[in-house]
């Protein structure tokens, strides 16, 4: 009895107020985002007005670009380093070492931003965009190496041995063999170390020199200094980019062969 309440009207209750909780709030940006009144205290007419103010700030394409390059550098290099780990890397050492990179996702990102940055201080680095790309990169790690071992444990060994046979070095058969069967997590890896370093705030905020902004800090500086109608338009513009990435990821045809 209690069950059968349970899943008729209590759980899809509780399902639908978890998903209003979580869009409305996405809903009423979007709307007031093309909202003329500057206070967004009330409606007073529709104009598209901080999109074109958006669409002409130099601050707001310095931070974008700031951010895809911290990005994009980090992807790279999470990849490189990760794959170059678990395949060169002896077992017994991947094994031992993995702990660390699950410890990586289990700390406060506060606590790992403050050890960062008391590293670069006490090592005389100086804050700049290299010690952003370097924080990223330690977080990204955390995400990839795992499930890149994982992936490779599952590898028929028999491909890598094989090539071994038929006289290819470590190196034509890691490009040549692994590379190509560990492609669909390399794009899943690529993919969510993107998302996890253009969004980061917290990292960014400790390991950035004062000339570095991404937009993640570039928002926050806005809000600081007053609600602002462009902080909706391009809460909107990245809500419509993020949800682009979504529809992209389900529409690759690697997802429909279960490659992923």
């Amino acid at each position: 009895m209690l069950y059968g309440l349970w899943s008729r009207y209590i759980f899809p209750i509780f399902v639908a107020t978890f998903y209003l909780f979580l869009y409305v709030p996405l809903t009423v940006l979007t709307i007031f985002s093309f909202n003329a009144n500057k206070l967004r205290f009330d409606w007073t007419g529709f104009t598209t007005q901080w999109y074109r103010a958006l669409w002409h700030s130099t601050e707001v394409w310095h931070a974008l670009q700031t951010s895809l390059v911290v990005a994009g550098a980090s992807v790279a290099l999470c990849l490189t380093m990760s794959s170059l780990f678990i395949f060169f890397g002896s077992q017994r050492t991947v094994r031992r070492m993995l702990l660390l990179f699950y410890g990586n996702l289990a700390l406060p990102e506060i606590v790992l931003a403050v050890g960062l940055m008391s590293l670069f201080y006490f090592s005389y680095v100086p804050l700049s965009m290299t010690t952003l790309i370097a924080a990223h990169t330690v977080l990204g790690l955390g995400y990839v190496v795992p499930i890149m071992y994982d992936r490779y444990q599952e590898l028929d060994k028999r491909y890598v041995e094989a090539s071994m046979d038929l006289g290819a070095t470590a190196w034509q058969t890691f490009y040549r063999v692994v590379l190509p069967l560990l492609a669909p997590s390399l794009l899943v890896s690529a993919l969510l170390v993107f998302i996890i370093s253009f969004d980061d705030f917290v990292l960014s905020f400790f390991c950035a020199s004062g000339s570095t902004q991404t937009l993640p800090m570039y928002i926050f500086a806005m809000i600081r200094s007053g609600s602002s109608p462009i902080v909706g338009a391009l809460s909107t513009v990245l809500l419509l980019m993020s949800g682009l990435v979504v529809l992209i990821m389900f529409a690759l045809p690697g997802r429909k062969r279960g490659l992923w």
